[in-house]
């Protein structure tokens, strides 16, 4: 019931908890004193030889005991809220640590719903765990000991009785874990697969919307919800039938030693004092294992927190590069490159030239290719076949750090974080003064719009929600342009925004390129965009079946001049022209 594993992770929170089994303790002790002193009275003043001085000093002493008590459970509160601060820092930190040993393509091994549980309520359960149930764990098996120890002096025959009668609640804990076991197993599946089928709705709702499956989606996340409630009225169920179970068990524990207790006074076995001594502190032989059999569903909680807290932490991190780029060249080679996702084939073959300083653009329609082979660059996609090269290095011998500061992607999706303009604009370059931010919004035609609502101190909400789709998709632009990578990589960066955001963005895009001598490497459903490239890569189910400048595949008529020649009918008919 104890995660030695956790303990060790733990250090300095592990102090804290012997500090609280101290303070229980010392308040035990309290107690005790308090007993024997309420025990002496009674007895003293029912035979008639209570004098007023030791009716004072027991008054004075339960008084001092009482205050001592209340110190120790004050004490056990702070070193219990000490124990659950570290476990949630220490904990976070290493999971934190964990995702940027794995890198950006962590969610090979781990569901971002999964990261967001286990940093949430994975945590949250380990610091109940950790702050209060493994001192009470420890603290139940030394308080009836030291109450043994000094009650066996009086009666060992009651001491014996009260003593062996403990043992019962962790049998029946016991018992219920073994049951409890495989159903928080498959608690925990239910949980985490609802979590990533939940987040995994989020992301595509405007997609669900689109083609009507919204409906659909409702559905499923209804089913799932309805298995999650089942399974958790299950746990619950179990938890409270134990409880009773566990009652049970304690008070008639405490019965059986009230009325040994009783008889053996009746016999004249102990004297009265003694026998007030132990009806008084039977409860207590019982009361600490009681109240960890409360915190018992806290301790199955946390140690399956745990166990999935340490199944990610111990996944084998993969080989990380050493390979320092060194800026003298940018050139991207993909050589008889390929990948598959789950054994199913997506690049077959793929051989492309991106020479320093160039615009190239990957097109194709959907689920050809195009943004894996830009996840792959950004090394989100680990496990390719062939040769991928920048600078003339292969891209998995380069250190992580190095492809991040070389390497600049803007997706469709780029997020937008709650804070001010700046703290967001920030977090493409830390060092940028006020005119710099200036500069980059002035670019991206943005500084006009968001001058009357703040400028740079303008607040933004989640995902910027009250900035338009255009300007949230500039801004995040102006975010990368102040990041001044040599190599930039835009995933449909236009989509889904109004017209004149999507002519500054391409204005800026090839402005990166012909004038800044930046790589770029633009990947794109609208194929207007990509006229001006320096060469075009056209996909269809994961190969490159064409390849050239705007003109010479118009002039071939193939698969990129159809799709044109579509797209461009569409979108004069859209606009009204015949």
């Amino acid at each position: 019931m104890i995660k030695t594993r956790l303990l060790r992770m733990l250090k300095n929170g592990t102090r804290y908890v012997v500090l609280q089994v101290v303070w229980q303790w010392l308040g035990l002790i309290a107690q005790i004193i308090i007993v024997g002193c309420i025990a002496r009275t009674l007895s003293g003043a029912y035979y008639h030889k209570l004098t007023t001085k030791q009716l004072l000093i027991y008054i004075g002493v339960v008084l001092f005991s009482v205050v001592a008590r209340i110190i120790f459970d004050r004490l056990y509160t702070e070193a219990s809220f000490e124990a659950s601060v570290d476990v949630k820092s220490v904990i976070r930190e290493k999971i934190y640590s964990k995702l940027l040993r794995l890198g950006s393509g962590y969610r090979k091994y781990v569901s971002s719903a999964q990261i967001t549980q286990m940093m949430g309520e994975g945590v949250e359960q380990l610091e109940v765990y950790f702050g209060k149930y493994i001192s009470q764990f420890v603290y139940a098996l030394l308080a009836p000991f030291t109450l043994f120890l000094f009650l066996f002096q009086y009666n060992i025959k009651v001491s014996l009785v009260l003593l062996v009668a403990v043992p019962l609640i962790p049998m029946v804990i016991m018992i219920v874990m073994k049951v409890a076991r495989k159903l928080l197993d498959k608690y925990f599946k239910i949980y985490y697969g609802l979590g990533d089928t939940f987040l995994e709705k989020l992301h595509g709702m405007t997609t669900l919307k689109i083609y009507g499956a919204d409906g659909q989606a409702a559905d499923e996340m209804d089913e799932e919800s309805e298995n999650f409630r089942r399974i958790t009225m299950k746990v619950l169920s179990m938890q409270l039938n134990s409880t009773i179970i566990m009652d049970v068990i304690a008070y008639a524990g405490a019965a059986v030693g009230i009325g040994v207790t009783l008889n053996e006074f009746a016999a004249g076995g102990m004297k009265l004092s003694e026998a007030i001594m132990f009806l008084l502190l039977s409860a207590e032989f019982f009361l600490p294992m009681r109240l960890l059999g409360s915190y018992f569903h806290i301790g199955m909680n946390g140690m399956k927190a745990a166990d999935k807290i340490f199944d990610f932490l111990d996944i084998k991190e993969p080989a990380h590069g050493k390979v320092v780029l060194d800026g003298k060249s940018y050139d991207i080679a993909l050589r008889n490159t390929a990948f598959s996702y789950d054994k199913e084939r997506v690049l077959d073959n793929i051989n492309i030239n991106i020479p320093t300083g160039k615009l190239i653009s990957i097109v194709g329609v959907s689920g050809s290719g195009k943004s894996t082979i830009a996840g792959i660059l950004r090394r989100q996609f680990k496990g390719y076949e062939g040769s991928i090269t920048i600078g003339g290095r292969e891209l998995k011998d380069i250190n992580e750090d190095s492809l991040m500061s070389a390497i600049t992607a803007v997706s469709y999706n780029s997020f937008i974080f709650p804070g001010t303009v700046r703290d967001n604009l920030l977090l493409g370059n830390g060092k940028c003064s006020d005119k710099k931010l200036t500069n980059a919004l002035k670019i991206m035609n943005l500084l006009e719009e968001l001058k009357p609502l703040g400028g740079l101190d303008l607040q933004l909400k989640e995902g910027g929600s009250n900035l338009s789709g255009g300007q949230r998709q500039r801004l995040a632009l102006a975010r990368a342009l102040l990041k001044n990578s040599p190599i930039y990589i835009f995933d449909e960066s236009t989509s889904n925004i109004d017209v004149e955001s999507e002519e500054i963005i391409m204005k800026v895009i090839r402005k990166l390129s012909k004038d800044m001598g930046k790589t770029i490497i633009l990947i794109s459903h609208r194929l207007a965009n990509v006229v001006s490239s320096d060469s075009i890569f056209m996909l269809e189910a994961g190969n490159i079946v064409e390849q050239g400048t705007h003109s010479q595949l118009m002039v071939n008529k193939g698969s990129y001049a159809k799709l044109f020649t579509a797209q461009h009918r569409l979108e004069n008919y859209a606009g009204g022209e015949s």
